[in-house]
């Protein structure tokens, strides 16, 4: 029999999960695709960083220093990010930066190689059963020299094949390292009980993570909020605009960078766990441009001299 505390429950279970996921779709369309500064460097995990808001110690420092020292920093203090997601869960909402962060269920995080030891040949196997059934020792000596050059024969096979997985290992932990490195972070807002209704609005998640997030305000238009028809202004995150060097700017989209620098002389692209990352690479008076895109939005360029 169901406990009748928890029947009494259930209708605000219920009642929460639209309104969690109503908040949600305003949240996502009020951050997602803009830009943010970064107070603190933000480690190359899906872990992110945990915040516990209104609490004496909002951010575990030692936790956060391990998840720096263990994946490397993805995004450095005072870089600014592109809010590529807004989760909604029951305790804490995820508020994802360039991708998230690298080792979500899709991602490879394995850096095992693994390779069978060399099997005995067929002639190895027939020697020892011979062995087992010779009795002149004469003959059952040279079994046992030819037996054993085939042993060392397998064991120096086994020995390459090792020192082969060791650098295969030693290689995917390299590119463990660098997609982490290119797979941005995240911050989980998190709560001890059920997420207040102040968080689930813009200003309140930005309240949330204004100790660690600087947010620009640009305001471009309004949006209806949770309480109702009252318009919530919404900002304009370090919307692009024409540099002056000649460079891109972070926030372009892809024909803005290309009426800059022109057509790009070689595109790729790769995932980085749900998403696309699109790269294409320009020639200008400064050199070669690198630039990575996320759903046609520049987020990362590097520029080699000619």
């Amino acid at each position: 029999m169901v406990p009748t505390w928890r029947l009494a429950l259930l209708p605000l279970v219920l009642a929460a999960a639209p309104l969690r996921a109503q908040s949600e779709a305003q949240l996502r369309q009020y951050f997602e695709g803009k830009r943010v500064t970064l107070k603190i460097a933000m480690p190359g995990t899906e872990d992110g960083v945990d915040i516990y808001p209104g609490t004496d110690r909002p951010l575990d420092y030692p936790r956060y220093a391990d998840r720096l020292k263990d994946h490397g920093t993805a995004i450095r203090a005072g870089d600014d990010a592109m809010i590529t997601k807004i989760r909604v869960k029951s305790k804490h909402v995820e508020f994802q930066l360039d991708g998230g962060g690298y080792g979500t269920m899709s991602d490879e995080t394995s850096t095992s190689v693994n390779v069978a030891s060399t099997p005995k040949s067929k002639r190895e196997k027939n020697l020892e059963g011979e062995l087992k059934r010779e009795k002149d020792p004469v003959k059952r000596r040279e079994i046992k020299e030819e037996l054993d050059d085939l042993q060392n024969d397998r064991e120096r096979e086994d020995a390459r094949n090792r020192a082969e997985v060791a650098d295969a290992e030693e290689q995917k932990k390299q590119n463990l390292r660098q997609r982490r490195l290119e797979g941005g972070s995240r911050f989980n807002v998190r709560y001890r009980d059920l997420l207040p209704d102040a968080v689930l609005t813009p200003k309140g998640l930005e309240a949330a993570l204004a100790e660690f997030v600087t947010f620009p305000s640009l305001p471009v238009n309004t949006f209806a909020s949770n309480e109702g028809d009252q318009p919530v202004e919404r900002q304009d995150f370090g919307a692009a605009t024409a540099p002056t060097s000649g460079l891109p700017r972070k926030g372009m989209t892809a024909k803005e960078v290309e009426e800059l620098l022109g057509e790009p002389v070689r595109t790729s692209e790769r995932p980085e766990g749900k998403l696309r990352v699109v790269t294409r690479t320009y020639r200008s008076g400064d050199g070669q441009v690198t630039a990575e895109f996320v759903e046609d939005v520049l987020f990362r360029y590097s520029v080699t001299s000619n």
